[in-house]
């Protein structure tokens, strides 16, 4: 079991200074919040950031979405609850998450562009960029999720 390490933010204030910057950028983006919080589950989840994945899974419900979508993301390809661009969104996330394996091929690329500009397809790589730094910050310096107890 991960055992807390470092307070990142108290020994190196300008490091989350910095991620908290480009957390600005992608909010300032125009990128679609709901997008933004399946992108941050999905690589999450193959990164095994466990206290990421229960602050995004806990701040997508929170904006209102079904518990069918959140305990389904991991399986987006099997269930038909996603639109057409998230798909092709998780996609690319899983593509840049594992990005030494295959790149991102041309016909991925081709069909994320049917969706969105030019702009907003470096948004949403910057939109990984910035969860997969997380998931590194939080798994490197023992983040957990805080206990919660339900009735």
């Amino acid at each position: 079991m991960m055992q807390p390490r470092i307070d990142h933010t108290k020994v190196n204030p300008e490091a989350m200074q910095t991620m908290l910057k480009l957390e600005g950028f992608i909010s300032r983006s125009g990128l679609d919040r709901t997008l933004y919080e399946l992108i941050k589950i999905r690589a999450s989840q193959m990164n095994g950031c466990a206290f990421c994945l229960d602050m995004h899974t806990r701040e997508l419900r929170a904006m209102g979405e079904s518990e069918q979508r959140v305990h389904l993301i991991t399986v987006w390809r099997e269930v038909p609850f996603f639109t057409e661009k998230e798909r092709v969104v998780l996609e690319l996330t899983e593509a840049l998450v594992r990005i030494g394996d295959a790149g991102v091929p041309q016909e991925l690329y081709e069909r994320v562009r049917r969706h969105v500009d030019e702009a907003e397809f470096v948004t949403v790589i910057m939109a990984v960029n910035a969860i997969n730094g997380w998931n590194r910050l939080a798994i490197a310096t023992g983040m957990v999720p805080e206990a919660r107890v339900t009735v």
